[in-house]
């Protein structure tokens, strides 16, 4: 299990540098947050949230929800509170320190009523414990809520030596396209949990999914 100990280790230097590296080749971050069903009012969560840049987009985007973060790491929050405040939403964006799987509304944001929606932006992929992650992710969801998901695919449509390349760079920062995760995701959905939809991003490249919680 990585800790958050392990975690500020890898993103003590990587947070100065993060966002800019980054957006070359997370592709589709903004096409989820685009596309998230939000109501007016809606409490939103992002799991993994790193230096805050998903919360930011969307709190300026939709004016109308308020934002929570957390992370398992000290530095990439310490990151993510600098840049919420340079973008004056403190007011509107919470941030807590936490382990994906030890996630509880009442204990990490002290809230009555859980998360109208809540997603991974490439994290899942960074989480060795993602099982529990999702679990606890949905059960901090309202029922008939959305989970989504945007992670790293197979790169099906790419040509061989490029998904070499991407995989070997990924293997830098501990990240890996993980094809059970995917399948589990489809096990909840066959096991009646929640309604799964899969959308391809950039010839898999990545992917998007939407998991609709039943209840």
């Amino acid at each position: 299990m990585a800790t958050s100990e392990e975690m500020d280790r890898m993103y003590r230097v990587q947070r100065y540098f993060y966002d800019v590296t980054r957006k070359y080749y997370l592709l589709g971050r903004d096409r989820l947050l685009r596309e998230m069903e939000l109501d007016p009012g809606a409490r939103v969560l992002e799991i993994g949230c790193g230096t805050a840049r998903n919360l930011i987009c969307l709190a300026q985007r939709r004016p109308d929800v308020r934002a929570f973060g957390l992370d398992a790491s000290h530095e990439m929050l310490s990151t993510a509170a600098g840049k919420v405040k340079r973008a004056e939403l403190e007011e509107r964006i919470v941030l807590r320190q936490c382990m994906a799987e030890e996630l509880d509304h009442r204990a990490t944001f002290g809230l009555d009523e859980p998360f109208d929606a809540a997603f991974f932006s490439y994290s899942l992929s960074m989480i060795p414990t993602w099982v529990q992650a999702i679990d606890a992710a949905l059960a901090n969801l309202k029922p008939r809520s959305v989970l989504y998901v945007v992670d790293f695919w197979d790169q099906g449509a790419w040509p061989g030596w490029f998904r070499a390349l991407l995989k070997g760079w990924l293997d830098l920062f501990h990240v890996q396209f993980r094809p059970e995760l995917l399948e589990h995701l489809r096990e909840l959905d066959r096991r009646g949990v929640g309604v799964l939809e899969i959308v391809p991003v950039a010839g898999r490249y990545a992917y998007l999914a939407r998991f609709r919680k039943s209840n």
